[in-house]
């Protein structure tokens, strides 16, 4: 598995097209929501994302860095391929991209809107719930936070 955390100026067309494509076959295939992934926030967004030995892209994630106006960190868009799913794959996105939160933002509070089914698997990273269950696109959500 090869690991890689890309600004979106330096995803080749390729690995845009891959990321894309695999958001798309989960959130609106898999998950039967129709829904705009092209939000125009990608391009303030780290991609942190990974290739298995085959060149097929098997997990992704966005993260955002803090802002001026914003002390947190910000990790969404968490998938990980059918293909690939009960082999620990999404369980290594999730530890890749809260080292890439450490290293780049150390003490700073990490938040998440959480698919509300996975709502135990994020607090096994020490996240916890905060606020109120609501719908985003027709699906429970939960936010959930990690403190520094």
């Amino acid at each position: 598995m090869n690991w890689y955390a890309k600004p979106f100026h330096e995803l080749t067309t390729r690995e845009l097209y891959d990321l894309l494509q695999l958001r798309q076959e989960v959130f609106v295939v898999e998950q039967t929501c129709p829904y705009l992934d092209a939000d125009g926030k990608d391009f303030y967004a780290w991609h942190l994302f990974a290739y298995n030995g085959a060149k097929q892209m098997v997990a992704c994630a966005r993260v955002f860095l803090p802002e001026l106006l914003s002390r947190e960190v910000r990790i969404g868009r968490v998938v990980s391929s059918p293909r690939v799913r009960g082999q620990g794959i999404g369980r290594e996105l999730m530890h890749q991209a809260l080292a890439f939160c450490a290293h780049h933002a150390p003490q700073i509070t990490v938040v998440l809107s959480a698919q509300t089914y996975l709502r135990e698997f994020y607090a096994s990273f020490g996240f916890i719930e905060v606020g109120e269950e609501y719908l985003e696109d027709d699906i429970p959500h939960i936010d959930m936070e990690r403190p520094a």
